[in-house]
């Protein structure tokens, strides 16, 4: 057995979550959706079409934010196609991922669903094949109260009150070479500048999003930034970065520690955007907006795959069928993002509903938990507070990891990977939260924390996410093989907790202090 050792104070903290920091993304992409959010004439779906099973479940995993179209579709759509009569709207060809679109869900409709599913709307323009006009009239459509022509136009489509959307994307993942309208940092940063100048004067009150580089294995990354950020810093309030972990190479150990090069990551995007800063002597910090974040590698497809299928309408692409350890990489990615909550205010998990998601249906049918459901679950339910700054002293192990996405094709080595990975979080209403991941494949660790400044510490929930065989996974006819079970084990004794966490698990202890 290993051991692992944990001093936590309550007096030494990173930062507070932001609400926000618990997002995820619907983008038109797949059955995400039609067949997933959205299916008129399914058994359980409401007036508007909104599949009541679907929002049950979304609201049983907490996002509190959600970011849409897109996404690779928005840098092709016109927002302009998705608003108006349904029956009048236009069906395009998608060139992002070859579907035909038939625009009868839309801005209206979405801002509707996230009323009904009690999230905030994050919503995205296209600076791909458009700029910062068309921008400007969709804040003008959403946010002005009336009187105006494009106001007036929501109003006449039946939503009298401004959506009061806040949240805004300058674009999506412009330095991919597969995006629609794909430019060069010294080409993105002045169209991004001008749709943000534009977009503000609209609705001065907005909070916009600029975009890094979209991978760490990149050419661009960095140079991007710098250079994106030297004509927008004063603009915009976020940076934002993605990231999809995998597991290519069928290595358990690499797959594991993946989730610590997110953690590097994240201080390199703020690293790059306090020297946009520094250059400036501002004391301005741009926060970092991770707007896609999940695991994600089999169902990759690239253009020439999907031309050869024709133009179907929402077709199943992307439903990526998680694993145990899968959910095991995801709960790191969730600890990793609480840990940065000084800079990460905003996250998106991508996506929400049968294209690379935490939950499955089936059109006309059941819908599902996946592994990873679970520990997102559990971050957004006991992850609202104070991440505490903890010590841990762990064994490690060295691996390298390989990452494929964008055209480069790299390798990572990581050195001193801790067995135990973990974030702590103090609850406002004086409870603390522990977030324990068990790296090691075939050996249990015995936890000893040395909690400070608690009080007295009593247990409220303990379980744990595992499963004998790493490669299992929750399915339509087997929806319950992986779920969270309680967690035996767990000690306390005065300011000293002691927990034996099970090989390759993912573990909450929740407890009350004070």
């Amino acid at each position: 057995m290993r051991k692992a050792r944990v001093l936590m104070d309550r007096d030494f903290a990173i930062a507070r979550t932001d609400p926000r920091l618990f997002g995820a993304f619907v983008e038109h992409l797949g059955r995400c959706v039609y067949g997933g959010i959205y299916e008129p004439g399914h058994p359980t779906a409401d007036d508007k079409g909104f599949r009541g099973d679907v929002l049950a479940l979304v609201k049983e995993l907490g996002p509190t934010i959600i970011r849409y179209p897109g996404g690779n579709f928005v840098s092709g759509y016109n927002w302009e196609d998705g608003v108006g009569p349904a029956e009048k709207r236009p069906v395009r060809l998608d060139l992002a991922w070859f579907s035909t679109e038939p625009n009868s869900f839309g801005t209206n409709e979405f801002v509707d669903w996230c009323k009904a599913a009690d999230v905030e709307p994050m919503l995205a323009v296209n600076l791909g094949t458009r700029g910062g006009e068309a921008a400007a009239n969709l804040v003008e459509y959403c946010n002005h109260p009336g009187g105006s022509a494009w106001s007036d136009l929501r109003r006449s489509h039946g939503w009298e009150k401004p959506h009061g959307v806040r949240f805004w994307c300058l674009g999506n993942e412009m330095d991919g070479p597969w995006q629609i309208g794909h430019k060069s940092a010294a080409a993105y940063g002045p169209v991004a500048l001008e749709a943000a100048k534009m977009m503000r004067w609209v609705d001065p009150k907005i909070e916009l999003a600029v975009c890094g580089s979209c991978g760490r294995s990149m050419p661009t990354f960095g140079t991007w930034e710098d250079t994106v950020l030297d004509q927008t810093f004063d603009h915009v309030d976020y940076v934002s970065l993605h990231t999809y972990l995998n597991n290519y190479r069928r290595d358990s150990a690499a797959f594991l520690a993946s989730p610590d090069l997110m953690d590097r990551f994240i201080d390199e995007v703020v690293a790059l955007a306090d020297a946009a800063a520094a250059r400036r002597r501002s004391d301005k910090r741009l926060m970092l907006n991770f707007d896609e974040w999940n695991v994600w590698y089999r169902t990759r497809r690239n253009r020439a795959d999907r031309v050869k299928e024709g133009w179907p309408v929402a077709p199943p692409i992307l439903e990526e069928i998680y694993t145990m350890e899968d959910a095991l990489v995801f709960g790191g990615a969730c600890i990793s993002l609480l840990n940065h909550a000084d800079r990460v205010k905003a996250a998106c998990l991508a996506q929400l509903v049968n294209a690379i998601a935490p939950i499955m249906t089936e059109t006309g049918g059941a819908a599902w938990r996946q592994t990873i459901f679970f520990p997102f679950a559990h971050m957004s339910r006991f992850g609202r507070g104070k991440v505490l700054r903890i010590q841990v002293e762990s064994d490690a192990y060295d691996t390298t990891y390989y990452d494929p996405r964008g055209p480069l094709e790299l390798t990572f080595p990581i050195a001193n990977v801790p067995y135990l990975k973990m974030a702590a979080v103090a609850g406002e209403a004086g409870t603390v939260s522990l977030f324990m991941l068990n790296r090691d494949l075939n050996q249990e660790i015995e936890v000893s924390i040395d909690a400070r400044n608690f009080g007295e510490l009593a247990v409220v929930d303990a379980f744990q996410l595992r499963h004998d065989d790493l490669q299992a996974t929750n399915t339509r006819d087997a929806p319950a093989r992986v779920k969270p079970q309680p967690l035996r084990g767990v000690s306390i004794v005065g300011a000293q907790l002691r927990a034996v966490l099970a090989p390759a698990s993912w573990n909450v202890v929740h407890l009350s202090a004070g």
